[in-house]
């Protein structure tokens, strides 16, 4: 808590700081050298975390390089980061008001607190200029990136967070079936472990991995989305309630039936599709984004035999069965301290990155976009296809560390490693709830 509060203490500073600078003259922020040197160029900074070899990444990297080449009066600074780096290192140079001039950005509680800090500004009339653009995103999918009317950027993908990737071959070879219920998930765990298989390979380094691919899925089935929507609000639900329990308590069964091999919170996720890509495990849970480095990486015999299924309804619960968590993708953010030409140059990569050509790029790669675009399944991969009509069926419910507190996010990710290793439903429910009373100051 003490950090969390910390980092809510530097924001609101951060914010001051930058509500006092907001009398300075705003041409001289975007001219001399803060555009740009001696040389004429303007300089922008951009952050990323297309740092990986997956087809995503270096779809987006080779837009990179073709920007480059094809503006040489622009001269990119760009630092590419892994996801949880991006993160941390954003959360940190906002509290120090030294944005770079465009970031990879989340929806929801990040675009929030980012604006609340006014360290973004809005995209609504170079949205406007491009009405054909903005007009062909899915219905919805600037919602996250819309606060009090203003649009701060546009989803590059769509990310639903929570898909079982299973071994059909290892599936046939143990008669085991696809999970329809969760007592045939638990089923399967058995019958998995008994044959000396990882039943579910878990890479939960980054904490949040856990609660955003597996336990924002489980409690939604549980709960129901209106339960949780009361709770983020504090506003008639609490997660002390006995239906926040049951979930806590449905995610502890996985962990207490060994559904994971021993040592998850020591590997990433990288590693733990590596366990199976080597045949070592017969499932992972993770998003649409591992689509990728599946398609990409997977050795072929895997992939040949390699499907998607969604986690199994609880019994009992409120939840739509026919649905994953997720949000719509990542978007870039444009530092408030921009203007003039720095500005100018920051919406054209804007556009090169997130405008049609970015989408189909994105589309192309194996990964899921919240824009209308016709897929080509004899230009895709079968899997992707598969996902691809997979979630035109399914629904999406929110994912935890979208929608809460950024105090309660990190006691969550936290708490959720402590209950895997033994903890208690009640404690962490306990911990959970004032995290998120507090940052409401209810």
């Amino acid at each position: 808590m003490k950090k969390i509060t910390s980092f809510s203490a530097a924001m609101l500073a951060a914010s001051v700081l930058l509500a006092g600078c907001g009398g300075g003259d705003p041409a001289a922020e975007g001219s001399g050298s803060a555009s740009g040197g001696a040389d004429g160029k303007v300089k922008l900074t951009l952050w990323h975390n297309w740092s990986g070899q997956d087809a995503k990444a270096v779809a987006m990297r080779k837009i990179l390089d073709d920007f480059k080449a094809a503006n040489a009066d622009i001269e990119l600074e760009v630092e590419g980061l892994p996801t949880d780096g991006l993160k941390t290192r954003l959360k940190t140079v906002a509290a120090a008001n030294e944005m770079p001039d465009l970031f990879v950005m989340w929806p929801d509680a990040m675009t929030k607190e980012f604006v609340a800090g006014n360290l973004l500004q809005p995209v609504n009339e170079f949205l406007d200029s491009k009405p054909e653009w903005k007009n062909n995103f899915i219905p919805n999918a600037l919602d996250g990136y819309t606060v009090d009317g203003k649009i701060y950027s546009v989803p590059m993908n769509l990310s639903p967070s929570s898909f079982i990737y299973y071994n059909q071959a290892l599936f046939d070879q143990h008669g085991v079936s696809v999970p329809k219920t969760w007592d045939e998930l638990l089923a399967a765990v058995k019958t998995f472990n008994d044959k000396q298989i990882i039943p579910i390979a878990l890479g939960n380094k980054a904490n949040w991995a856990v609660q955003s691919t597996i336990f924002s899925a489980v409690a939604d089935r549980v709960t129901g989305t209106d339960w949780f929507l009361k709770a983020v609000k504090q506003d008639g639900a609490k997660f002390t309630d006995p239906q926040f329990i049951e979930a806590l308590n449905r995610l502890k069964e996985l962990g207490d039936a060994k559904a994971f091999q021993t040592g998850f919170n020591s590997i990433d996720q990288n590693q733990m599709r590596q366990l199976y890509f080597q045949g070592k495990a017969a499932m992972f849970i993770d998003g649409g984004w591992a689509m990728a480095d599946v398609v990409a990486n997977a050795p072929k015999e895997v992939l040949a035999q390699t499907h998607v299924a969604l986690l199994p309804p609880i019994p009992g619960g409120k939840g739509e069965a026919q649905s994953t968590s997720g949000v719509v993708g990542t978007g870039l953010g444009v530092s408030q301290s921009l203007s003039g030409a720095k500005k100018d140059a920051a919406l054209k990569l804007f556009y090169a990155l997130a405008g049609p050509e970015g989408q189909q790029a994105t589309l192309n790669s194996s990964t899921l976009v919240s824009y209308k675009l016709e897929l080509d399944p004899s230009k895709a991969h079968p899997l992707f296809v598969e996902l691809h009509e997979l979630m035109k069926t399914t629904k999406l419910s929110p994912v935890y560390d979208a929608k809460l507190s950024s105090a309660a996010v990190e006691v969550i990710n936290n708490s959720l490693q402590e209950l895997l290793m033994g903890g208690s439903p009640e404690a962490v429910a306990k911990k959970i709830q004032d995290a998120q009373a507090g940052a409401l100051g209810k």
